[in-house]
């Protein structure tokens, strides 16, 4: 069998309308949706004007992996617009939105989740990505009006980015750190150059005929340090939490709260605290009369910084778990082996065998992923 990185990325553009379906296609039907049993666990609520702010986070980083917060800043007839305009571009017709479709390889534009080309069914939503301006984008769906759009994305981005820098300080503060020790932390402006163009991902999962044979989005982790998500008012974002010994893992509902965003810690926050932090497993599901939609900010390091286990929190007899990447390098990694990335980069640790070498890895998350789901 041919290596991963020589499999083309499936891109299987939606061709129909979803709301015209009265029932699941088989393209689309799962079949085994729920893996695990569902939980009725708090994920914690945090207000970031608590002057305990940095502990409960660091808490919740550890024992979850995310959490939701309030007293943010973001303004509420902010997010409203934010959540109107989403539901103004996925409502248009099918033919209009593949104007702006995402050119094989690419990044920016309206297309399917990239984690696709791991399974052989469908997801029950489309997506919409967002690097830096919007305008190209937009001026594909609306060429002569999409100032309302562009003005809701720029304006949320104008408030992700030092919201972003506030959370990053607080998760380091909650290791006893200082923006200091970190100096990519909080951009200066020396560094504003240096920083990645704002990632925004936009989605929607459409009301479903029979929401237990789909799938909104699969079960994964994020690439980033950590996503800021408007999920709006429509539950469907679930978390993977309870993993040890003692107690099987289950799927948590994230309810949504008004006005409230949820941060989910990712892949490099995971990194950076050498284990400390859990990026945390989540999904999306969907539902049978509602169409959900949700907004996600991706908060990154410079591009050419290399991200490695901070020195200051390991014990003496304790080395770094994973090897330094940078974030490109980890993308990378992550979309040739989907969940498997972070094994990939793992060290072996004192009088431990030497681990499965990357070509393994990438044929046990080939099989794994498409063995699973075409069973």
């Amino acid at each position: 069998m041919p290596s991963l990185s020589d499999q083309p990325l499936i891109h299987h553009l939606q061709q129909f309308e979803f709301k015209t379906l009265t029932e699941v296609p088989d393209s689309h039907a799962w079949p085994v949706v729920n893996d695990h049993p569902h939980g009725d666990d708090a994920v914690p609520v945090i207000d970031l004007a608590c002057p305990d702010a940095a502990r409960l986070i660091g808490q919740a980083c550890e024992e979850w992996g995310a959490f939701q917060i309030t007293g943010h800043g973001v303004p509420v007839d902010l997010l409203d617009r934010l959540e109107a305009q989403t539901r103004r571009l996925f409502s248009l017709p099918t033919g209009q939105k593949l104007k702006a479709a995402r050119s094989p390889g690419g990044v920016t534009g309206y297309g399917i989740a990239n984690i696709s080309a791991f399974f052989s069914k469908l997801f029950w939503s489309e997506g919409f990505t967002i690097v830096g301006s919007p305008h190209d984008e937009a001026r594909k769906l609306w060429p002569d009006d999409s100032a309302e759009f562009c003005g809701a994305i720029e304006e949320y981005t104008s408030w992700m980015k030092p919201l972003g820098c506030r959370l990053m300080l607080l998760m380091l503060a909650s290791l006893g750190l200082s923006e200091g020790e970190i100096d990519w932390a909080v951009p200066s402006s020396e560094t504003t150059h240096e920083a990645p163009a704002p990632v925004i991902q936009l989605n929607s999962y459409p009301a479903c005929p029979d929401p237990d044979r789909a799938m909104g989005l699969a079960e994964h982790t994020d690439s980033s340090l950590f996503t800021v998500l408007y999920q709006g008012s429509v539950r469907g974002l679930q978390l993977l939490h309870g993993n040890h010994p003692t107690r099987r893992a289950r799927w948590v509902t994230v309810p949504p709260l008004p006005g409230a965003l949820v941060v989910n810690v990712g892949d490099l926050s995971h990194i950076l605290s050498n284990g400390r932090f859990q990026s945390v497993t989540h999904r999306a599901i969907v539902n049978r009369t509602q169409t959900r939609i949700s907004v996600a900010y991706f908060y990154g390091p410079p591009a050419h910084f290399k991200i490695s286990p901070i020195e200051k929190l390991m014990g003496p007899q304790q080395g770094p778990a994973y090897r330094a990447v940078t974030w490109p390098e980890y993308l990378t990694l992550k979309r040739r082996l989907y969940n498997q990335a972070l094994a990939s980069i793992r060290l072996p640790t004192e009088g431990e065998e030497s681990r499965t070498n990357t070509s393994e890895i990438i044929t046990a998350a080939y099989t794994r992923r498409h063995g699973e789901a075409k069973v």
